[in-house]
């Protein structure tokens, strides 16, 4: 069942439109992250409209009334309004459980669907945050996190946000149970974790999502041994210039991170 959006609060800052021609004018840049493909269905044009502008609730509300032919853009606002809006742990909770619902019936429907994949994992890791990484790996999510990411990444190599996120898993698990621990039972690798970071950066390298968390994987790897490194990873993201609600939003969280 859907979210209910009535509480979601209006997004706080000023954004951009795409009204018209200029949501596929800008398309190809809006989703160098995700690379998701340009819809032919109006009303899915409609709601990565509203996606972009922050927009999100009404965004979310139109793409579940297309249904599946909208996972997307209903996932990927209802994932940004739970990470960067929603304060509210068991709402938060709620939305991330029904991203992961329908993503994993668009992957049963369409295997060959890259963002069903990515967002599996993506909101199953955003989960695992939200309840403990080590409560995280006792349900089992680390392995279907990883599978998700995996999977995406084999039907297209160039989506920057799920080498993010695998750079993300692979951290997260070296930080909370070790390098040796989390090798043997959950494939987890310093090396990988770098080498997803380096690759949503060579693919993304205006991205503010890319720089911040970049900055966040070394803290979990190095804590303060490469703390410089870190700081510059916040500069770098607060210095990109936001296109969309979802990189204002980011922009901002990587700079709140320096104060």
């Amino acid at each position: 069942m859907p979210v209910n959006t009535s509480q979601w609060i209006e997004f706080p800052y000023d954004t951009y439109s795409y009204a018209g021609e200029e949501l596929e004018n800008n398309w190809e840049r809006l989703h160098l992250g995700d690379c998701e493909p340009w819809p032919e269905n109006p009303d899915v044009q409609q709601a990565w409209r509203h996606y972009h502008q922050g927009e999100f609730a009404a965004a979310y509300e139109l793409a579940n009334k297309i249904g599946e032919e909208g996972h997307v853009v209903a996932n990927k606002a209802c994932g940004m309004y739970a990470n960067h809006l929603e304060e509210d742990d068991n709402q938060r909770q709620a939305m991330y459980e029904d991203i992961v619902a329908r993503a994993e019936a668009a992957a049963s429907s369409n295997p060959g669907d890259v963002n069903a994949w990515y967002f599996q994992g993506f909101a199953l890791g955003r989960l695992s945050q939200l309840i403990s990484i080590m409560a995280a790996l006792k349900k089992g999510y680390g392995g279907k996190i990883k599978t998700a990411l995996e999977s995406t990444l084999e039907l297209d190599p160039a989506h920057a946000e799920a080498h993010i996120a695998l750079g993300l898993y692979h951290a997260e698990v070296i930080d909370k149970i070790g390098k040796f621990i989390g090798s043997m039972t959950y494939g987890a690798s310093e090396e990988v974790s770098l080498e997803s970071f380096e690759q949503a950066l060579a693919l993304t390298p205006d991205s503010p999502v890319a720089h911040m968390e970049y900055g966040n994987g070394l803290y979990l790897l190095y804590g303060d041994k490469r703390i410089d490194d870190v700081t510059q990873a916040y500069i770098n993201a607060g210095e990109c210039e936001p296109y969309e609600a979802m990189e204002i939003l980011d922009r901002l969280q990587a700079l709140s991170e320096l104060e």
